[in-house]
């Protein structure tokens, strides 16, 4: 068989029906789980690994904008002309994005993120997923049902592991993010500064930056996801977060103190699904679909659908007969193998749907009746499509 297409950006171009054409995020060596330990690497923390080739510098910080895709950062150069002019600078002149991990979703990524490890193994493999002990879907998101944080991910942080080595560290976030279940498992580790603009977490995250001899900070912002989940990746709403957070990026990077790196990511793109038939498929009323599942989760561009008892095969045959030539549907361990979720702990697998379907084409497997507010966005995310699943790895270094 032919080798599958690559697109201009180095990620391979989707091919149905063909597992082997499913491009498996670079876990290990260019993903945002290695982004952090890298850092750390270079500031002597031990156990930190540096899996990407970025200079060691004493003072790091980490801007991730939520939702703000390789893809669409290169699509919209006027809307963001502070990034843009990154790119060549970034990554020894290459610019190289990074690859978000499957599926490409804020809860699954920002543990990924903190923790410096894959989803296989720090256990938030998606938006929602079955608990097996519980045996209800589980949103990791908004951590509910609730179930004890630290049993669902046990693992430290890169930034509780670089406070303990004497790295300033700290988090500049929305105050409603402090005390949050997946604050706790993916991005506790030092001081948590609640601060409402962005403006104030700019100047703050500098600020922070300058207090230590050797700093790890990290700063967040959410409304380019909120605004093209809300309105599309092609509204004049999602264009203006864009350019707003354009300026956040150049008035943080205008205030760095010396001997520092910023380095602006994000946890996942985002693809708009119209609102037809043909590209959004409801799984609530549909029979051939609905036919032994028992819960379906994920979301939808990347599913997690658990059977009834005996039923898998059954299930991942139906699927891959409506759908293969739509999205990558594989069962659970072809997904394991496939290295999708990077390598997976045992207490983990069972949180990984018997079937997982990721989307290959421009089309959501949505639920109208148990998923009302997710079957009403407009821009969505999850799979491994280029617009998806790259993130960009900007810098600026004093």
């Amino acid at each position: 068989m032919a080798e599958p297409a690559t697109a201009a950006s180095g990620w391979p171009e989707p091919v149905p029906l063909d597992l082997r054409s499913a491009p498996a995020p670079r876990y290990g060596s260019d993903s945002l789980a290695d982004l952090l330990p890298t850092l750390a690497a270079g500031q002597g923390v031990p156990g930190m690994t540096a899996a990407l080739d970025l200079e060691p510098a004493d003072r790091n910080c980490v801007f991730l904008v939520d939702g703000l895709g390789w893809e669409l950062l290169k699509a919209h150069p006027a809307e963001a002309p502070f990034l843009t002019s990154l790119i060549a600078a970034s990554r020894g002149g290459t610019g190289q994005p990074l690859t978000a991990g499957f599926p490409s979703t804020t809860a699954t990524s920002l543990a990924s993120v903190g923790t410096g490890l894959p989803p296989g193994v720090h256990g938030l493999p998606g938006y929602t997923v079955l608990d097996p002990e519980g045996g209800a879907l589980m949103n990791q998101l908004r951590w509910r049902p609730w179930t004890d944080p630290h049993v669902w991910q046990p693992y430290p942080t890169v930034f509780q592991l670089a406070d303990a080595a004497g790295v300033h560290t700290c988090q500049v976030s929305a105050p409603g993010f402090e005390h949050t279940p997946l604050t706790k498992v993916a991005l506790s580790g030092g001081t948590f500064h609640g601060r409402l603009t962005g403006e104030e977490r700019m100047d703050l995250a500098a600020d922070r930056l300058a207090a230590g001899d050797r700093s790890l900070v990290y700063t967040y912002y959410s409304e380019v996801d909120g605004k093209g989940h809300r309105f599309g990746v092609d509204s004049d709403a999602w264009r203006g977060q864009l350019m707003y957070v354009d300026r956040l990026a150049q008035r943080l990077a205008e205030q760095l103190p010396p001997r520092s790196a910023l380095y602006v990511t994000a946890d996942h793109g985002m693809i708009d699904i119209p609102f037809d038939e043909d590209s959004r498929v409801d799984f609530d009323e549909d029979w051939e679909l609905s036919a032994g599942v028992a819960l379906l989760g994920g979301e939808g561009r990347a599913r997690h659908v658990y059977a009834v008892p005996g039923a898998a095969a059954d299930v991942a045959a139906v699927w891959r007969e409506v759908l293969g030539d739509r999205m990558w549907v594989a069962t659970r361990d072809e997904a394991i193998d496939a290295g999708w979720f990077g390598p997976v702990d045992p207490r983990v697998r069972g949180r990984i749907g018997d079937v997982v379907a990721a989307a290959c084409d421009d089309m959501a497997i949505t639920a109208s009746r148990t998923e009302p507010n997710e079957s009403s966005m407009v821009g969505l995310h999850g799979s491994m499509t280029a617009v998806e699943q790259l993130v960009p790895l900007l810098e600026v270094r004093t």
